[in-house]
C-alpha cells in the first residue's frame, strides 16, 4: 500500500513539473483560443520566404515579403525566381495599390482588400480560416503544431490547406494548399516570420516603394482617372459588350489629357501581311485552359494607344476576348476594382457591379499587359483563363 502511494505522489509531482513548465499536451480548442488573442493584438509583424505554384504546366517559384502594420497597412513583394520581377501590392491611408515598378505601372483604387478575401501568405487568412473552421483536424509535430482547414480563396480549385504554426510564436512555418484531390497547389515555407516589427514612417507609401527602383512616377487620383474615364479601343470588332468595362486610363502627356483615350483599330486587308509580322513580333500568349464548348475565334493585330498589340477572340458557351500589349513604361489609374489573387501575380477585376456583367481582368506578367473581358464568363473561369497564360511562351 505504502509503495502505491508513494508511486502515486511521484506521478503527480511529474504532472505538475510537466504541467508548470507548459510541456503538458494541448488541445486544438485552447491553441485557437490564443490564436484569436493573438489576433486581436494587431501586433505588427514582417515575413519572408518562398512560394511554389504547381497550378501551371510547370512549377513555379517566388519569393515572398510581407508586412503588416498595427494601422493595419500591408506591403506584399512576389519576386518571380526565375525571372527577378517583382510586383507589390501596398495597402496605406490612401487606399490599394498594385505596383509593377521595372514597367513604372502602377494602379490605385479604393478596395476592403484583403479583409474581404483570404491571401495564403497573409497571417491574418491563415489564423482567421483555423478560428472559423469548426471542423478542422489537428495534429502535432515536434517544433509545430498543425492545422489541416477549408480553404476559402477565390480560386475554387483550392479546397483545403495545412497550416504548420510554430509551438512557441503561433507564426506559421509553412503553408499547403490543396485540390479536392489532394494535389498540393501551392506551398508556401516562411524562412522568417516576426511579430512586433518596427517600420519607417513611409514604408508602406507608393512613392517610396516605386522610387527604389529609381523610377520617379506621380500617381493620379481617384478624381483624376473619373475625369478622363476610361481606355477603351474603339473599333467595333473590340468595343462590343465584352469589351465596354476596361475602367482605365494611360497615363498621357498633359496636352492629351483630357482628349478621348486613344483607340483600337484593325488593319485593312492591304497591310496583312504587316499584321501577321507585328503580331508575331509581340509574341502571342495562348491559354492552355479554356473553358468547356469555348474555343479561339480568331487573333489580329491593334492598337492599344501608342502600343502594338494583339486581340484574341473566344466564341461558344461564354464569350471573351484578350487584349495582349508590351506597353511603354507609364503609369495607369483603374477606376475602383477588386484585387484577384492568381499566384503568380496580381490581378485587378473592374466591373464586377456592371448591369450588362461587363467585367475586366488586368494582370500584368513577364513584360506583357494582358486585359480579358467578357459579358458572360463567370470570374472563377476568368480566373482559370488568366492562370493558364503563366509560364506560356509567346508564339
Amino acid at each position: 500500500m505504502r509503495r502505491v502511494t508513494w508511486v502515486l505522489a511521484v506521478v503527480m509531482c511529474v504532472a505538475l513539473v510537466l504541467a508548470g513548465c507548459g510541456m503538458g499536451k494541448r488541445d486544438a480548442g485552447s491553441i485557437v483560443k490564443d490564436l484569436d488573442h493573438v489576433m486581436g493584438k494587431s501586433s505588427s509583424y514582417q515575413a519572408s520566404g518562398s512560394m511554389i505554384l504547381n497550378t501551371g504546366q510547370q512549377p513555379q517559384e517566388y519569393q515572398v515579403e510581407v508586412a503588416f502594420s498595427p494601422e493595419h497597412f500591408y506591403r506584399i513583394s512576389l519576386t518571380n525566381a526565375t525571372k527577378d520581377v517583382t510586383q507589390i501590392v501596398l495597402r496605406n491611408e490612401e487606399g490599394v495599390f498594385v505596383l509593377t515598378p521595372h514597367l513604372k505601372k502602377s494602379f490605385r483604387f479604393q478596395s476592403e482588400w484583403p479583409e474581404n478575401q483570404g491571401q495564403v501568405y497573409l497571417f491574418q487568412s491563415l489564423a482567421k480560416s483555423i478560428i472559423a473552421d469548426k471542423d478542422r483536424q489537428f495534429t502535432t509535430e515536434k517544433d509545430a503544431y498543425v492545422f489541416d482547414v477549408a480553404a476559402n480563396y477565390q480560386n475554387e480549385q483550392l479546397s483545403r490547406q495545412k497550416i504548420w504554426l510554430n509551438k512557441k510564436t503561433l507564426a506559421p512555418s509553412q503553408v499547403q494548399v490543396s485540390d479536392a484531390n489532394q494535389n498540393v497547389l501551392v506551398q508556401v515555407t516562411f524562412t522568417n516570420f516576426e511579430f512586433d516589427t518596427k517600420f519607417d514612417k513611409d514604408y508602406f507609401q507608393m512613392e517610396r516603394n516605386m522610387t527604389s527602383w529609381n523610377m520617379q512616377q506621380t500617381m493620379p487620383t481617384m478624381s483624376d482617372v473619373a475625369a478622363t474615364g476610361a481606355d477603351h479601343p474603339s473599333d467595333k470588332s473590340v468595343t462590343d459588350k465584352n469589351l465596354s468595362a476596361t475602367g482605365g486610363q494611360s497615363d498621357q502627356s498633359k496636352t492629351q489629357a483630357d482628349s478621348k483615350a486613344a483607340g483600337a483599330t484593325k488593319p485593312d486587308a492591304s497591310k496583312s501581311a504587316q499584321t501577321t509580322a507585328k503580331a508575331q513580333s509581340i509574341g502571342i500568349v495562348e491559354p492552355y485552359y479554356l473553358p468547356k464548348d469555348v474555343v479561339k475565334q480568331d487573333i489580329s493585330d491593334m492598337k492599344l494607344g501608342q502600343d502594338a498589340a494583339v486581340l484574341l477572340r473566344y466564341k461558344g458557351k461564354y464569350n471573351f476576348n484578350l487584349i495582349e500589349v508590351r506597353p511603354q513604361a507609364k503609369a495607369v489609374a483603374l477606376q475602383p476594382g477588386d484585387i484577384v489573387d492568381l499566384g503568380f501575380t496580381i490581378g485587378v477585376l473592374t466591373g464586377a457591379d456592371a448591369k450588362d456583367g461587363a467585367r475586366t481582368l488586368t494582370w500584368t506578367n513577364d513584360g506583357v499587359e494582358y486585359r480579358m473581358f467578357s459579358g458572360d464568363m463567370p470570374t472563377n473561369e476568368m480566373i482559370q483563363v488568366a492562370m493558364a497564360t503563366d509560364g506560356q511562351s509567346g508564339k
